[in-house]
């Protein structure tokens, strides 16, 4: 997750950068109001999660740019911070709009929480929003949580075809968020003040089908004592969206390609046909074109839904939006269940960046859902994901590599209860550092945030698990790495993890 510092004071804003790259974040700095007003307002720049804010500033202060995020309609968390902490600075930066006030020099721990808070306000002020503009239709592409990059170029294409009438079809797997989707093509079209009536074509009885879609008269079969108007004629001036039309019977293809090239439908039973103006949106989890090519589906009718196919990636195609999804439905599920639950640990968002997810954002949602009942705690950790990680730990799922050599390529958890070759505080520092990547098996290429992690921080833990692995022998280490003796020394002291050199060991190089 990004942070924006906004102050005109170096030293301190080195000072803020290294804490928040130490917690995880993305730090980014500006030295004024106006270079942080331009980045938070402008289209192509990075997501902004949180802006800690100077308040005493030239030129443009740390007030004056609150009131500007307030005209722009600009809802990012802002904390504020100021060497003076008088009550009048307090209070005027919370009338303005500030989530939190930190006085200067502010401590680790205090910027910390005062981070997380501000995050877990933020999402669940957006999914508060979320909700209403769902509900009233206006659902927009700035109400889509996403990071992932091939997400993006999908809502990008959104965009466009929201400006038009073209119909869309939309693909994915099962939980991908079709549906989010095509509600946001309609709050973001000019049908928005009309209707949005979704369809779910596989769950419609066959023998109804034609009665739901397209209406029916009273009487006109057994058990239709009233009038029906019919999904077609509810999304008239607006957008119907069929879901999974893949699973349409073929008698019902037939006059949903009439509806749609006419532009009108024929109730059951009625005696003349009702035009209707209505934009289709359709999605589907099935291979509509190997479903044509075997006859299940009409090859006239798909072309009428395949004018403007997008196509949605699978969660595991987009892990960098895990951590943020997975923060969006834990403020979410914490408030409805009444409970005080302020984050997600590493080492669980860890976990879930690493899990497949076959079941996509429905099966992370209802993840986070078992975990907010299971967790005792304020923060959600790797025990609240059981089956998680019973799934990630299975042989079944781990690679293995057969041959005599397949014991090499084992990685042996550490045995804490045998002695390392190693002095104190060396060999504490070492057990704490590769506990999580031991019994993953596996070293983290990713942050608590969801991006990779720096080279460097994964060359340290690789080292420190190699001298945990070969029991702090430093001449098999460094050969097991590839890398001198003497090179291994100075990147340990490099690390501020000096050690006793092996007299024994001969076969150093340089």
């Amino acid at each position: 997750m990004a942070i924006l510092v906004v102050d005109d004071d170096p030293v301190q804003c080195r000072l803020l950068e290294a804490m928040l790259q130490k917690s995880g974040y993305e730090a980014i700095v500006r030295d004024n109001g106006d270079a942080a007003l331009s980045l938070l307002s402008g289209a192509d720049g990075p997501r902004i999660d949180c802006v800690i804010l100077d308040l005493v500033m030239p030129n443009l202060d740390g007030l004056g740019v609150l009131a500007r995020l307030r005209q722009a309609a600009i809802n990012v968390p802002v904390i504020v911070q100021t060497a003076h902490g008088g009550i009048d600075n307090v209070v005027s930066a919370m009338r303005a709009g500030a989530v939190d006030f930190v006085v200067k020099p502010v401590g680790a721990e205090r910027l910390a929480v005062s981070i997380r808070n501000a995050l877990n306000t933020s999402a669940l002020e957006g999914e508060l929003n979320r909700i209403k503009h769902s509900r009233a239709g206006t659902l927009s592409f700035d109400d889509i949580i996403t990071k992932s990059a091939n997400m993006q170029a999908v809502l990008r294409m959104a965009e466009k075809a929201a400006a038009s009438t073209i119909p869309v079809q939309i693909a994915g797997e099962s939980g991908v968020g079709k549906e989010l989707i095509a509600r946001a093509i309609h709050g973001c079209s000019e049908r928005r003040a009309k209707p949005f009536v979704a369809v779910n074509c596989g769950a419609m009885p066959e023998n109804l089908v034609e009665s739901i879609l397209f209406g029916h008269e009273k009487g006109s079969f057994t058990g239709a004592t009233e009038r029906h108007t019919g999904r077609f004629v509810e999304a008239s001036g607006g957008t119907l969206f069929l879901d999974e039309v893949g699973e349409l019977p073929a008698a019902a293809q037939v006059k949903l390609l009439r509806a749609i090239q006419e532009g009108e439908v024929e109730p059951v039973g009625a005696r003349k046909a009702v035009k209707v103006d209505v934009r289709i949106v359709s999605a589907t989890n099935r291979d509509l074109i190997a479903d044509v090519k075997a006859g299940r589906f009409r090859e006239d009718l798909f072309y009428r839904l395949h004018v403007f196919p997008i196509t949605v990636p699978p969660l595991r195609e987009r892990a960098a939006d895990i951590p943020a999804l997975a923060r969006h439905f834990l403020a979410r599920f914490a408030a409805e269940e009444g409970k005080r639950i302020r984050a997600i640990s590493p080492e669980a968002l860890q976990l879930l960046a690493a899990f497949q997810w076959p079941g996509n954002i429905r099966q992370l949602e209802n993840a986070l859902f078992r975990a907010v009942v299971l967790a005792d705690g304020d923060t959600i950790a790797l025990a609240e994901f059981p089956q998680i990680s019973a799934q990630i730990a299975s042989p079944a799922a781990a690679p293995t590599t057969g041959g005599a050599d397949a014991a090499d390529h084992q990685p042996l958890a550490p045995d804490f209860d045998q002695p390392l070759d190693l002095p104190e505080p060396f060999a504490g520092h070492l057990r704490a550092a590769t506990a999580v990547a031991a019994s993953a098996d596996a070293l983290a290429l990713l942050d608590a945030a969801g991006d990779v992690r720096p080279l460097e921080d994964i060359e340290a833990e690789l080292i420190r698990y190699a001298i945990t692995h070969y029991r702090g022998q430093m001449s098999e280490v460094a050969r097991r790495l590839k890398i001198g003796r003497s090179t291994l020394y100075r990147k340990l002291e490099a690390l501020g993890l000096n050690t006793e050199r092996d007299e024994t060991d001969s076969d150093a190089v340089a």
